[in-house]
């Protein structure tokens, strides 16, 4: 994974073009960090009754963004095409494109009440083109001539356990067994991707330092996998509580090694700590909706606060390197 953001096109055109070249897919997960915080301050409204502004102002920010980063990447596209083709080619960068759909599906789950329309189109678009890129991803993995189990690790995920988004706003926009069908891919290859990451954790290598912020995608499947599954059967069953005690434990397991982390230099990789706490955040506001329990609530509003305090500080790291020129380099 790249450790670059917006390219500083003002120190001439040369060099512009040049630092364009090096921007990196995975900055798309800035936006999954900001859509995940701007969905989760909306869920605490409706919940817990926090204000609503911050939401309102997130979801703006979150889809601001997205255009932003869409316009550079499209131009990087036309401009230097080899360096995509590269980027695609690289046996962990490949898992990054598909923040390029989710963050399109993400924001559409935080426009789907007040901009049904334009969320429904935002939806299509974002779960049509996931299915392309697992699709792609996966032939890739069946079809590989350069994959080893070190290029193993959580952003694996992201490609085939991002469908288990698609249910969340699918609901409300298509057939039922559309969701369905997307909850089923995301499900199952959760638990088999799961068994292959945690056995290269277990026997093999540690992560190296830039990747090692993308262990906190591990939350993501279970926490997500919950939203999903309340939102295909407006309950929590038995199958539900283990989704989201799954996500509740591997919460607890990372944050109890927090020292870790917190020594590891800055990384774009750090904006993986975002969503999957995001994530787990929802998820704890829809089990006090759903059981109408005070410590989920309170369990909410801790996590929030964790949340906002790393999305701010990850925004303001990112904007110190951004300035420093330490990013949109080659590694």
């Amino acid at each position: 994974m790249s450790s670059a953001t917006t390219p500083d096109l003002s120190a001439g055109h040369s060099h512009g073009e040049s630092r364009l070249a090096h921007l990196p897919v995975a900055l798309f997960s800035i936006v999954m960090g900001m859509a995940g915080l701007a969905i989760a301050w909306m869920k605490a409204h409706h919940v817990v009754g926090l204000p609503a502004l911050p939401g309102d102002i997130l979801r703006w920010t979150a889809s601001s963004i997205y255009v932003f980063l869409l316009v550079l990447y499209t131009t990087k596209l036309v401009r230097h095409p080899a360096a995509v083709a590269a980027e695609h080619r690289h046996p962990v960068r490949l898992n990054f494109f598909p923040t390029i759909s989710i963050g399109l599906i993400l924001l559409s789950i935080a426009w789907a009440t007040t901009a049904p329309e334009p969320a429904r189109w935002m939806w299509t678009l974002g779960a049509a083109l996931h299915l392309g890129f697992t699709l792609n991803v996966m032939s890739s993995w069946l079809h590989h001539t350069h994959y080893d189990i070190k290029h193993a690790n959580p952003a694996w995920f992201i490609p085939v356990v991002g469908n288990i988004l698609v249910p969340i706003a699918g609901v409300r926009f298509a057939p039922v067994d559309v969701s369905w069908f997307f909850f089923s891919i995301g499900l199952v290859f959760w638990l088999v991707l799961m068994t292959i990451v945690l056995y290269r954790l277990f026997f093999h290598e540690p992560l190296p330092a830039r990747l090692t912020p993308t262990l906190f995608i591990l939350i993501a499947p279970p926490a997500v996998g919950f939203l999903s599954y309340i939102a295909l059967n407006d309950q929590v069953d038995n199958f539900a509580r283990i989704l989201y005690f799954t996500a509740l434990f591997l919460t607890l397991l990372l944050l109890g090694n927090a020292p870790r982390f917190f020594r590891l230099p800055f990384f774009i990789s750090a904006w993986a700590y975002s969503f999957p706490l995001a994530a787990m955040t929802i998820a704890s506001f829809e089990m006090s909706r759903q059981t109408e329990g005070p410590a989920y609530a309170i369990l909410g509003s801790i996590l929030l606060i964790t949340l906002s305090a790393i999305v701010g500080l990850l925004l303001i790291k990112t904007l110190i390197a951004a300035r420093r020129g330490l990013i949109c380099i080659p590694e």
